[in-house]
């Protein structure tokens, strides 16, 4: 697979990347914007989510209907996200389609924020509050985030409370996406068969009145306590338990370690949590992940089962967490190693894939890497490196959460 990576910074700072691979047969495209739960104030928790749905209701010269008639025209499979950290307006479609793409998402992110498209969006968010405050684990995970990162923005809700978003003004979002949606804040990138050069003159016609303001993320000091987290329903038949501890943050090179170390511990199948606590029906579920972030970074571990097994499972949990550094094996490198790399080869293989890295990437760290060596750099940790990453980040749960049974 031969693929050129492009790069260009546009007159206003909007930054475009590409990975440009003739052989494909489809192309990619993606605004990426540094903003998320992260950059809000706490009494506009949410607004991030919001205004994600809010690009899709129109702009100055589309409706709702319009947008969704346009993509569906081009054949575009097209979404939007939004992190605690970012927000991202995609679509993946043929690439004689690319350039009408790139107009139609450069002009939904400049929406009309119109009242009533506000205040009808509003129930809907409302209503998707409502969803997963049904969902027992999102719960649970929310409160021991609001825990692990007290006292930063980091334990913002991406998708807000019912108070903050009943409360938020049609006045205050367009202000937090003057401050926050700027040229100098977003990234475009393309992946697949497309003209660099030429999508780049497109995109300098679409977004010229785009102003750069200098936004940035501030980065305050993090101070972690020890703590637990304890809810009862009676909504729920079984115990649920998130243990949170700090891990090293996405731009740093331990990231790979980390992943593979989280995986050795609690992958879904062959873990160290699998064997001792699911494949002996102690647990129904348990594992463990490693969640990069920019600037911060921790592991997540959980795990759901009977309430009567809860103590047992919490037992074996931190009896696997206690013996990992002496119990890995080469065989253990060999298996998650090689199962990352399988993971980021078949993300690699279409151009939807590519950009969705490549944005997310360069959106948390500044950084390009090529998949080849991004695999080079999985296939060169060693049994050492992970354990003395265990050494600096030991898994040692800073935030005990469980949801039980009432």
């Amino acid at each position: 697979m031969t693929v050129e990576f492009c790069r260009a910074t546009l007159p206003n700072e909007l930054v475009v990347l590409g990975e440009v691979d003739p052989e494909a047969h489809t192309a990619a495209i993606g605004f990426f914007v540094k903003t998320g739960a992260r950059d809000e104030e706490p009494a506009l928790m949410g607004v991030s989510h919001f205004l994600e749905h809010m690009m899709f209701k129109g702009s100055q010269t589309r409706t709702a209907a319009d947008i969704d008639r346009e993509f569906d025209s081009i054949g575009a499979d097209h979404n939007a996200f939004t992190t605690s950290e970012m927000t991202a307006f995609w679509a993946h479609l043929l690439p004689e389609h690319l350039p009408r793409a790139a107009e139609i998402l450069a002009d939904i992110l400049r929406p009309a924020i119109r009242a009533q498209d506000f205040d009808d969006e509003k129930k809907v968010i409302l209503e998707e509050i409502a969803m997963y405050e049904d969902q027992p684990f999102w719960v649970l995970y929310e409160q021991t985030m609001e825990a692990f990162y007290q006292g930063s923005r980091l334990s913002h809700r991406v998708l807000g409370t019912r108070q903050t978003v009943d409360a938020m003004r049609q006045d205050q979002m367009a202000a937090y996406f003057r401050r926050r949606y700027s040229s100098d804040n977003i990234t475009v990138a393309l992946a697949g068969r497309l003209d660099f050069d030429a999508i780049c003159r497109e995109l300098q016609r679409h977004t010229s009145t785009w102003q750069r303001i200098g936004a940035a993320r501030s980065y305050p000091p993090l101070s972690y306590t020890q703590q637990e987290v304890s809810i009862s329903s009676a909504k729920v038949s079984r115990d649920y338990t998130i243990m949170a501890a700090p891990a090293p943050a996405i731009a740093e090179e331990d990231r790979y370690a980390a992943a593979i170390l989280a995986q050795i511990l609690g992958g879904a199948e062959g873990s160290r949590f699998y064997w001792a606590l699911v494949e002996t029906g102690l647990a129904e579920e348990a594992q463990a992940q490693y969640e990069g972030h920019d600037g911060v970074g921790l592991f997540l571990l959980f795990a759901t089962c009977s309430p009567g097994d809860a103590d047992e499972v919490h037992k074996v949990m931190m009896q696997q967490i206690r013996r990992l550094p002496e119990t890995l094996s080469a065989d253990d490198l060999v298996r998650v190693r090689s199962k990352i790399a399988t993971g980021a080869t078949l993300q690699g293989e279409v151009p939807a894939g590519r950009m969705h890295r490549l944005g997310r990437l360069w959106t948390s760290t500044g950084e390009y890497r090529s998949l080849d060596a991004e695999l080079q750099r999985i296939n060169a940790v060693t049994l050492n490196d992970l354990r003395e990453l265990y050494c600096r980040y030991p898994f040692r749960p800073l935030v005990t959460g469980h949801l039980r049974p009432e």
